[in-house]
């Protein structure tokens, strides 16, 4: 993998392995899997006007301003009863966005790119941008970390101690929203929500401590990048057959998190901890 784009490929799935491995682990430790879900769907409209309006340099910033708008749309919905309405948002904001895209000529490639990602074509200022979002992502979680996990663990507590809950859920879905529009345009508005949930699911049983975690689901998604990347290369040079990076990534990440499943693991057999 010497050849620029695959370095340069290789170069922005290191960078997301960077970021997505520490917040798949806050994600997974509050439970916000349907929330990653619903962002990286929500965003999709965004995408598609960014691209419209601006052509691929304008993807960056339709789904930054979509999904800064889906985190404070979350977190109002976060206060009903149920999560129906979330589930309303995130089927009209998608259907909204194929609808948009139908119109193109070239409506069956822009809806493949955009769905699962084009890593491959990832461009210098594309790593760059995804470099400063991930400085972002993980100076706020350096910032805010201990009460993002305080308010996981021990809402009331957190409440009693002067947090402002609602502002911390805010924060974080702000966090998630920002790590989506960093890996949209790598793998996709589908495949991401697996960089957001598979690492840490999989870190969890290996380790119940935060910290450690977030060490392995960050290994587990820099090795899958890795490797994924090796493998469609090969596949697709050597044999003949293609497979998308993206999907190979993800389908790794997979793989991991059954092959440590049926292993014996102190860390399943007791709660997460700090």
């Amino acid at each position: 993998m010497t050849t620029p784009f695959m370095l340069r490929a290789l170069t922005e799935l290191l960078l997301l392995a960077a970021i997505c491995g520490p917040v798949s682990v806050f994600v997974f430790a509050r439970r916000l899997s349907f929330v990653a879900d619903a962002l990286t769907h929500t965003v999709f409209p965004g995408v598609v006007i960014g691209f419209l309006f601006g052509g691929a340099s304008g993807v960056f910033l339709g789904a930054l301003a979509a999904g800064l708008l889906t985190a404070i749309g979350l977190t109002l919905l976060d206060r009903l009863p149920s999560d129906a309405a979330t589930a309303v948002l995130l089927t009209s904001m998608f259907a909204v966005g194929v609808a948009l895209v139908s119109r193109r000529t070239s409506y069956t490639s822009d809806l493949t790119a955009f769905l699962f990602g084009r890593i491959l074509t990832v461009t210098m200022s594309q790593i760059v941008e995804t470099a400063v979002l991930g400085v972002i992502v993980l100076a706020s979680l350096a910032i805010g970390g201990r009460a993002f996990l305080f308010r996981t663990f021990d809402p009331a507590g957190a409440a009693a101690a002067g947090y402002r809950v609602a502002r911390l859920d805010l924060w974080l879905n702000v966090i998630v929203a920002l790590v989506v529009v960093a890996a949209v345009r790598a793998v996709g508005t589908v495949l991401v929500v697996a960089l957001l949930v598979v690492p840490a699911a999989a870190a969890r049983l290996v380790t119940a401590r935060v910290i450690p975690m977030i060490v392995v689901a960050t290994a587990l998604t820099a090795g899958a990048g890795y490797l994924g990347l090796w493998l469609s290369w090969t596949a697709s040079v050597d044999h003949g057959m293609r497979v998308t990076s993206a999907s190979a990534v993800v389908l790794l990440l997979v793989a991991a998190y059954l092959v440590l499943l049926p292993l014996p693991s102190k860390g399943r057999r007791r709660d997460l901890v700090a």
